[in-house]
């Protein structure tokens, strides 16, 4: 999926910077923007009911996330974290809705996005559902792949 933010809306792109270790976004915060990796690699993770991380994916350059708080505008699901010095394109609330009434064409990756990852943890739902009770490590395989099929979206910076 090719999303090219800074063709479509030029001088609405910020860019910003962040350091090794920094969170980008915090899980439980509104969210009113999306972002874009130019450059770095960044964990994605969430805390579980007991207070333990856990790493739910790792991103690296053109891929998106952020994408949900941008549309619905409710608390963030997940942490993201710097794993290393990361660039990033700020598409906000602001652009989205410009991009929406302007070009709204110009958003479809990011329903394509969307749409993936709906499906795969639509697909994770299923395999928990087949596979309750059943603790052999195939199930672990069968819940691993499906998440796996999140990282194939990419979004061209």
């Amino acid at each position: 999926v090719v999303f090219d933010l800074k063709k479509e809306f030029v001088f609405s792109v910020d860019t910003s910077d962040f350091k090794k270790g920094d969170d980008i976004i915090k899980e439980g915060e509104l969210g009113d923007c999306a972002y874009i990796i130019e450059e770095g690699v960044v964990e994605v993770s969430k805390l579980t009911p007991q207070g333990e991380k856990q790493v739910l994916g790792i991103l690296g350059r053109s891929e998106i996330f952020g994408e949900m708080g941008l549309i619905d505008g409710l608390p963030r699901s997940a942490t993201v974290t710097a794993l290393e010095n990361c660039v990033m394109s700020v598409c906000s609330r602001e652009t989205f809705n410009n991009l929406a009434d302007h070009n709204p064409e110009s958003l479809l990756p990011i329903f394509k996005v969307l749409v993936r990852r709906l499906r795969s943890t639509l697909a994770l739902v299923e395999a928990l559902q087949k596979n309750i009770g059943d603790n052999r490590s195939g199930s672990l395989n069968v819940i691993y792949q499906a998440m796996a099929a999140t990282r194939s979206e990419t979004i061209e910076i």
